[in-house]
């Protein structure tokens, strides 16, 4: 018995340790693709893309007819990716197809309301009562951190909310935003009265008072002021001064959303790691990618500046060696269906749906994925949210199933998502 006793005693540690583990074990063991982008351009489309009427294009119907006639507003062009159509609005974009992929399949089943749906496209996960998770923007802040010292991991142009945020990681993996190219990020110039000297003598007399207390919240408040600290000043400011491009480039990307782009790529050249652009600041439609209505009749423009901006920015980064290092990733809340509502836009659609993603070093396809006749139900190679989400975490060496903690309890980067394996063929 007492050999019995040892032989068990041993082999319990051995199993606690890992230093040996049972083929069921081993079996269970998930494998996922590790790619080699450095950083990732999120470009947010808020209210939600019609997939009918950009990357998965359709036979042409008729919002003006009576009755109406369900199918894409536009007509479809070919790309430079044989076999593979965008709308004809997309013709910049098309002919950089081979860089890119539209995933035609991705879906959700939230309910179609777009502060839930923007919630899930940011945090891969239901909004939960008891636990805040944090955005894909967070997580790899978190897990990467920036580049350089010299910024932050994070960086929002767009107005901030809780979808964007850090959740239970804590304010460290939080963002910094700024809502216009001209100011950038308020509160980090210091004013033309305080030099660096006086900054220094300002810090000294503050710390001893920040240190008088432990608790967390003050130690998470410590480290942010720290890092704005860090930042303030004309080292970090200087990356916002667009007028430092080629006026020919500036041009080339087009108005405000597009100097965004050019500042994401300025900022992916300074060591930020991720960079969320929001493509819902003019509503040049009326009602922005929130096509209802009377909105759907001037969608074209929004789908006109979304190419001349995407397509600038791939072409920009392919042409300063970046693109295989830069993960474009293209979010929107949810899709729209083929079908029109009585004054001739489109409804919600959550269950069928196109994201896309350019650049990152993946095995790009122009499009992945099969939809039917109306890009309503799906036919091959669904998506899901974490999957999309899980592809992004992958693309940027980060394994999608590693576990955060929110205090003790354990939580997967993300819920079971599994990488689109053919983009890393």
């Amino acid at each position: 018995m007492r050999t019995n006793r040892r032989d068990f005693l041993k082999q319990s540690a051995l199993l606690a340790t890992g230093a040996a583990a049972s083929p069921l074990a081993a079996s269970n063991v998930v494998h996922h693709p590790k790619g080699k982008a450095e950083h990732c351009i999120f470009i947010w489309l808020g209210g939600g893309m019609a997939q009918i009427d950009t990357f998965d294009p359709k036979t042409k119907g008729n919002s003006k007819a009576s009755p109406k006639l369900a199918g894409s507003e536009y007509d479809r062009i070919d790309t430079s990716v044989p076999g593979v159509q965008f709308c004809e609005h997309l013709t910049r974009t098309a002919k950089l197809a081979e860089h890119l992929t539209a995933v035609r399949t991705v879906n959700h089943h939230v309910i179609d309301e777009h502060a839930f749906a923007t919630n899930m496209v940011h945090t891969g996960r239901m909004i939960s009562g008891s636990i805040t998770y944090p955005s894909i923007g967070s997580i790899v802040a978190h897990e990467r951190g920036a580049a350089s010292s010299d910024v932050p991991a994070y960086m929002l142009i767009g107005y901030p909310n809780v979808s964007r945020g850090p959740g239970f990681l804590g304010a460290k993996s939080g963002f910094v935003y700024l809502t216009d190219t001209e100011s950038g990020p308020a509160g980090f110039s210091r004013p033309a009265d305080v030099d660096p000297r006086r900054a220094a003598m300002r810090k000294e007399l503050l710390d001893p008072l920040t240190q008088q207390v432990e608790s967390h919240s003050v130690v998470q408040y410590r480290e942010a002021q720290e890092e704005a600290l860090r930042l303030a000043g004309p080292d970090f400011m200087q990356h916002f001064n667009l007028k430092e491009e080629p006026a020919d480039l500036r041009n080339a990307y087009g108005g405000e959303f597009g100097q965004r782009c050019l500042l994401s790529r300025r900022l992916v050249q300074a060591g930020v790691r991720f960079i969320e652009v929001s493509h819902n600041l003019n509503f040049m439609n009326g009602t922005g990618w929130d096509t209802h209505n009377e909105g759907q009749q001037n969608q074209h423009l929004l789908i006109q500046e979304l190419d001349t901006a995407l397509s600038a920015l791939i072409t920009d980064l392919k042409s300063k060696n970046l693109l295989d290092k830069t993960l474009i990733a293209t979010g929107t809340e949810f899709g729209r269906p083929a079908t029109y509502d009585g004054r001739g836009g489109r409804g919600h659609q959550g269950t069928c749906f196109s994201l896309v993603l350019a650049g990152g070093g993946l095995n790009h396809q122009g499009a992945y994925g099969v939809t039917d006749e109306m890009s309503k139900k799906i036919l091959e190679n669904p998506v899901s949210i974490p999957d999309f989400h899980a592809t992004i975490h992958a693309a940027m060496g980060i394994n999608p199933s590693r576990e955060l903690f929110d205090g003790s309890r354990p939580v997967p980067i993300t819920d079971q998502g599994t990488p689109i394996a053919k983009l890393f063929g």
